[in-house]
């Protein structure tokens, strides 16, 4: 039972999140407050960064970042739960499978034994026409009891392993959702954190270079002012979709959160990095955002990049913040740009800046 100061101090962060909400002008959504709650405990060290930082870059707090901050930390939790009930349904299902075959082998173990003593009887010189018919009889109906055994036993073997496979199918598709941004349908930031340290670990392992865009959308609380949270979500889309067209196979383009995107790309150097994220900026300055129930033209759409290279000696924390470090250097400097750290290699600077 929580004692006094238990519930002292839930009050107290309660109207701590409340008053930041308030301040911060985001909708008092159960949701929203839940995210909130979780950001002014400080018991997630990541939610709590990422808040801070979005904050430092004076970033809208509305109805779609706030929805992708409580998708990015709060969905996490229950998909986990769902693996684990997904997973226990399918050891479960096992279960029973091993037991049907254990007892079909015990079954065909008997049929074996009655077969091997009525052979053993026959062979006897002194045996009577009674007993070998009876022997016979007792073979027979051993027969079909095993012909009925068997015919069970494939049904019930057929049975279970359809769930088997519909359980595992449940199982993937949780999985995909784990690591799909539900907004732009690109992998999310847990996604990205995986496969940056896979790539990491493979870069070391093979001698191999890697690199990391950091991308962010410019002015892109301007467009949500202006506009609204619905054509926000278009401009994230479609930023999305111009960034995953123009990566390979190989690479990973994710949302880091909120408005901003990165691309993990192995067995890149840095100046092939760079030329990729310049096509990347001509890419999206090159559409037109357009007002779906009108057919308006909105404006044009830019984004900012930061480029880095995996020094191999280095955390991933590291690589992370020289790329955001150059992206934020990129907006500094006018935006709509691609700016690498000029002690990086060659090429020293990289400026791409629209005409």
């Amino acid at each position: 039972m929580p004692n006094g100061n238990d519930i002292g101090r839930a009050q107290a962060l309660a109207g701590e999140a409340l008053a930041w909400m308030a301040q911060m002008r985001v909708p008092p959504t159960a949701k929203n407050f839940e995210v909130i709650l979780a950001y002014v405990g400080g018991e997630n060290a990541e939610l709590k960064a990422t808040i801070e930082g979005l904050a430092a870059r004076e970033c809208r707090f509305d109805p779609s970042v706030m929805a992708s901050l409580h998708d990015q930390y709060f969905r996490i939790r229950r998909e986990s739960d769902q693996l684990t009930e997904l997973g226990s349904k399918i050891s479960t299902e096992l279960g029973s499978l091993v037991k049907v075959l254990n007892t079909a082998g015990r079954d065909q173990s008997a049929y074996g034994s009655a077969l091997s003593k009525a052979s053993g009887e026959l062979d006897r010189p002194d045996i009577s026409e009674a007993r070998i018919k009876g022997l016979i009889d007792h073979v027979v109906q051993a027969t079909r009891a095993m012909e009925t055994r068997s015919k069970t036993l494939e049904n019930e073997v057929k049975a279970s392993s359809q769930e088997v496979a519909q359980l595992r199918e449940r199982l993937e598709s949780v999985r995909r959702e784990a690591l799909t941004d539900p907004l732009t349908g690109v992998p999310n930031r847990k996604a990205f954190d995986t496969e940056l340290a896979r790539a990491m670990q493979y870069s070391v392992e093979n001698r191999e270079p890697l690199s990391l865009l950091m991308c962010d959308i410019d002015y892109f609380k301007q467009f949500n002012d202006t506009w609204g949270h619905q054509t926000g979500d278009q401009v994230l889309k479609l930023v999305a979709n111009c960034i995953s067209e123009n990566v390979k196979g190989r690479d990973t383009a994710a949302r880091f959160g909120g408005e901003e995107f990165a691309v993990v790309l192995p067995q890149t150097e840095l100046a092939d990095a760079v030329r990729l994220a310049g096509q990347i900026r001509s890419k999206v300055e090159s559409k037109r955002l357009v007002k779906k129930s009108n057919g308006d033209i909105l404006g044009t759409i830019t984004i900012s990049i930061g480029v880095a290279q995996y020094d191999m000696k280095e955390p991933v924390e590291s690589l992370v913040q020289r790329a955001d470090a150059c992206l934020y250097a990129a907006k500094r400097t006018g935006r709509n740009r691609v700016t690498a750290r000029p002690d990086e290699g060659s090429p020293k600077t990289k400026n791409a800046s629209a005409a």
